[in-house]
């Protein structure tokens, strides 16, 4: 019986456990608060519902509720609950202004600080503030919350459509340095080399990040050099990652264009746990699939005609068939697997580890221009019947034509193992940092023209029957069959280990010392293709890379700080950083920073400025990059050109200099004011001064004499141009950044908030020559010209502003963004020039320059998202993303008289447009680029479950 009894109160002891509960509201001073998590223990807690109610199960006995929410000073109380007990508890939380500001890593290397109390210029973005604006990628998400941020789809998708372009103050991809949780995040393998912004320059993949998995993201708008060393000349992004241990959550996604195109779905995981003692692990899990979005335009028939020399009725005859010519071009379709953890673990009392990691899947599938039947002819080549049939309606086996596809694949991974430790008032930080970016591509429906795997393959045009090497007569009509339809062109990789020591400690109340160093050791790797995808010439559309041109190239840096912070008073600071870093392949650097920051009116207003010089190694892709690239040339369609890496023999013969380190010197100004705690407001003033700027040069083509050493160079290796990195220019950027928020302001039932920030950039322009090679000068030529010039300076909005309206009333939340995209300005290649004697750029005489450019129209484009709480753990979100469908719009500008008297004749002006077009494919943006996405409205549906 006992027995019996024992048995029975196992049965029931989970049931008499929870018989007990706790249940109460949480409020702050405006009301319920919704999504607030209570919890005694991390195994045992629970959200609040839309009242902001709660109820908990828990044990008999004492328990210390903890109440926490972002943005909220976490408030903990005791209460004790008898057997049988359900206990009332009401709690109240308080917002904290430090909270509320964050506590900023970046920026400082001393002890953290608010953002409205550092000496320079830090944008805070949690997550609401990303996943609110309904972009399915985190630099989209960005450009529509950061003014000084822009990002956008180039328009040719090759290897570019794996990772698109992005800068902050139109500076470059290269000129921003990107941190996760402190560290340094490796850099993408991908080189830009397309005429479009960010040509000649790589960065970090943040578009792999899921955006599930940040907590925050900490924008630094100044340099940075001191502190971090290489690429934060224009800022520093830290991305810092969520480390809730209490609750999770799934998000799944679905989303299409106004077009009824470019379909979308995506599910993520975000869930956390208790590790061991005071420890914690973090994850999230991504996937998602976009489908094409496609813009072509209507091809010009005369242009092609002009073109390609082919009768113009042929021509007309396969555009009544194919208007866009078969072009496919937009947003390419993309699939996408992200994995990340975030995790910390206790030691002992003073000493903790922490832990993150990443991976990154992702497969993109684009394609090159359409080959036409009257680009390439079944005539000169034909084996193309048999390769491509089609139903042309008089061309042998019907060949209409064929489009090559591009198939990227993207790896990138990264880690971080590290400890925290205090001793003594010493705090250390050391930690080892891995990451890598592989990216591999495939080419597809295409063919190698110039290919033979063997003698046999030889075939007799007349008799198609095979021909000996041994058998070959002089006027024998010959072709060669065997060529693949799809290829391995090889890829490249980057991968880097980084090793950190950061020690800093409070020497008193008002004096704070840090000093680190790091060692960093980097290698770029070229992958080879197969032999079909270059032997020849080869793969039509991309060709792959040779074994000369391969290869695995590796260097190191070692590179220490010193960092002193002296708060003189409770209001005014100063802020000191030296560094020395050491490269094994080009030498040293020593940079340094002075900042200040000066508070008044009861901290209510704050004047910060800051002085720093900087620098940005050149990056391994710059030197060693050496390739066939396929170039759209106005007039001329795709023409093959060269890029010579800057170690390479040819370059030697150019006398092309070793590349070095740009310098940069910034300062900054700025004025901060919280004149009451809803509304704050900063303005700052930037120079960035850019020293021997690296970039990758226009494509220098033979002289009329054909008689030079440039000459030589170019028909030694079979190419129409050659292209080389190089530090061509010294630059000055200038602007102004403004933000303001105001935010729970009553109206009715429901909180109004307000935000408008904006960049406008004063001057973004070369400050001296050209420093051309004495041979390109010689030649009359110049590695930068007014195309090269305006993808640096004016290719992005001159002004970008985003005024933001949020309104929540009861279990919706409603926002409306406007995004005020500045005109911007191009210069393309092939548009009207004309001849000139008094150069401005280079010792050359004479010299040419542009008749007519290009300019975007300034837009705004309208965001509309509403968010509805269907429970305490459901939420509903449905974002229209260009509300109103605006697209970008841009027209001809005459640069000089001559023209304005082109732009008077609608027959030059057609003649133009085809130039920049490719003769209308890209009509909505030209070739070079546009301001900001083509796709017009976008409709997203978010469901996010909590539990």
């Amino acid at each position: 019986m006992k027995k019996s009894l024992q048995i029975l109160m196992l049965l029931v002891m989970p049931f008499l456990v929870h018989a007990q509960q706790i249940s109460g509201t949480i409020s702050d001073k405006n009301g319920p608060v919704i999504g607030a998590t209570v919890s005694i223990s991390s195994s045992n807690g629970t959200i609040t519902n839309v009242n902001g109610n709660y109820e908990l199960k828990v044990p008999a006995g004492t328990h210390e509720v903890s109440v926490s929410f972002v943005g909220y000073v976490t408030k903990k109380v005791s209460t004790t609950v008898a057997a049988g007990e359900k206990k009332s508890l009401n709690v109240t939380i308080e917002e904290n202004v430090e909270l509320l500001n964050e506590l900023v890593v970046v920026g400082t290397r001393s002890r953290p600080r608010s953002s409205i109390d550092t000496a320079v210029p830090v944008d805070i973005l949690d997550a609401k503030d990303l996943t609110s604006t309904g972009q399915n990628s985190f630099d989209k998400a960005l450009t529509y919350r950061v003014p000084s941020f822009n990002s956008v789809q180039t328009p040719v998708n090759d290897a570019t459509a794996l990772l698109d372009p992005y800068e902050i103050r139109n500076m470059g991809p290269s000129r921003t340095l990107i941190l996760v949780n402190g560290k340094r995040k490796n850099l993408s393998a991908l080189l830009y080399t397309q005429t479009s912004p960010g040509r000649g320059e790589s960065g970090a993949d943040i578009s792999a990040i899921p955006q599930d998995a940040i907590e925050r993201v900490e924008i630094l708008r100044d340099g940075a050099s001191a502190q971090y060393g290489s690429d934060a000349i224009a800022g520093v992004m830290n991305i810092i990652l969520k480390d809730d241990a209490d609750y999770g959550s799934v998000t799944m996604r679905a989303g299409i264009t106004g077009e009824g195109d470019g379909e979308s779905v995506g599910i993520s995981l975000n869930n956390g746990s208790s590790l061991g003692d005071g420890g914690f692990i973090n994850y999230t899990v991504d996937f998602s699939k976009t489908e094409l979005a496609n813009r072509p335009g209507t091809v010009s028939a005369v242009g092609e005609a002009g073109d390609f020399g082919a009768p113009i009725a042929e021509v007309e005859e396969f555009l009544s068939r194919h208007p866009d010519a078969g072009n496919i071009n937009g947003s390419p379709a993309t699939t996408a697997a992200k994995f990340l953890v975030n995790g910390g673990f206790k030691i002992n009392g003073n000493t903790e580890g922490y832990f993150n990691g990443a991976y990154v899947y992702k497969n993109v599938n684009s394609y090159a221009n359409y080959r036409t039947p009257y680009w390439r002819t079944v005539a000169s080549m034909p084996y193309l019947a048999d390769f491509f049939p089609g139903n042309h309606p008089t061309n042998a086996g019907g060949y209409d034509g064929y489009v090559p596809t591009f198939d990227g694949l993207l790896n990138d991974y990264n880690g971080t193992l590290g400890f925290k430790s205090e001793k003594n008032g010493w705090l250390y930080d050391g930690s080892f940092t891995v990451g890598g970016n592989t990216q591999t591509y495939t080419v597809r429906n295409s063919h190698n023209r110039n290919f033979v795997y063997s003698p046999s393959t030889w075939l007799d045009a007349n008799t198609n029957g095979a021909v000996d090497a041994g058998e070959l007569t002089e006027g024998s009509l010959l072709y060669r069959e065997n060529s693949p339809i799809s290829f391995d062109p090889g890829g490249t990789r980057f991968s880097h280990i980084v090793g950190n020591i950061d020690v800093s400690k409070e020497i008193s109340s008002n004096l704070g010392m840090a000093f680190g160093a790091e060692f960093r050791n980097e290698t770029f790797t070229v992958i080879e293709g197969e032999l079909a995808s270059y032997d020849g010439g080869g793969a039509d559309s991309f060709a792959g890379n040779t074994p000369e041109n391969s290869g695995k190239f590796n260097r190191y840096n070692i590179g220490g700080y010193f960092d002193l912070a002296w708060d003189v008073t409770d209001d005014f600071l100063i802020n000191g950083t030296a560094r020395l870093e050491n490269y094994s392949d080009f030498g040293q650097a020593f940079v340094w920073k002075l900042s200040s920051r000066y508070k008044l009116m009861d901290d209510k207003m704050t004047v910060r400025a800051s002085a720093s010089t900087g620098f940005r190694a050149p990056t391994l892709h710059q030197i060693y990059t050496q390739k066939a690239q396929y170039s759209f040339i106005p007039g001329s369609g795709i023409q093959v050109g060269g890029l010579v890496s800057n170690v390479s023999p040819q370059a030697k013969f150019l006398g092309i200099p070793q590349l070095d380190a740009e310098e940069s010197f910034n300062f900054t100004i700025g004025l901060g004011m919280r004149p009451s705690e809803n509304f704050n407001i900063t303005v700052d003033y930037y120079d960035i001064a850019v020293k021997d700027r690296i970039i990758l040069s226009n494509e220098i083509g033979g002289t009329t004499s054909g008689t030079t050493a440039l000459d030589q160079v170019l028909s030694a290796n079979n190419l129409s141009d050659v292209s080389f990195f190089v530090n061509a220019l010294d630059t000055k950027t200038a602007g102004i950044d403004f933000v303001a928020n105001y935010k729970d302001l009553g109206v009715g039932n429901g909180t109004l908030g307000f935000s408008l920030s904006g960049n406008y950039t004063i001057k973004n322009e070369r400050d001296g020559n050209v420093k051309n090679p004495a041979l390109v000068a010689g030649a009359g030529q110049s590695v930068v010209d007014d195309t090269q010039e305006s993808l640096f300076f004016t290719s992005r909005p001159k002004t970008k502003w985003i005024l933001g309206v949020n309104y929540e009333i009861g279990k919706f939340r409603l926002s409306l963004n406007n995004t005020y995209f500045g005109k911007t300005e191009f210069t393309q290649q092939g548009l009207a020039t004309h001849t000139v004697t008094t150069p401005d750029f280079s010792t050359a005489d004479p010299y040419t320059v542009h008749d007519i450019g290009t300019e975007f129209k300034a837009k705004i484009v309208t965001d509309l998202g509403i968010n509805f709480a269907a429970s305490d753990k459901v939420n509903l979100s449905f974002n229209v993303n260009n509300l109103f469908n605006v697209l970008p719009e841009w027209g001809f500008v005459a640069l000089t008289p001559e023209g304005a008297a082109i732009l008077s004749d609608p027959t030059q002006v057609e003649s133009q447009s085809n130039l920049i077009t490719f003769n209308q494919r890209y009509s909505q943006m030209t070739y070079d680029g546009y301001h900001f996405s083509q796709l017009g409205s976008l409709y997203n549906m978010t469901i996010n479950v909590r539990f």
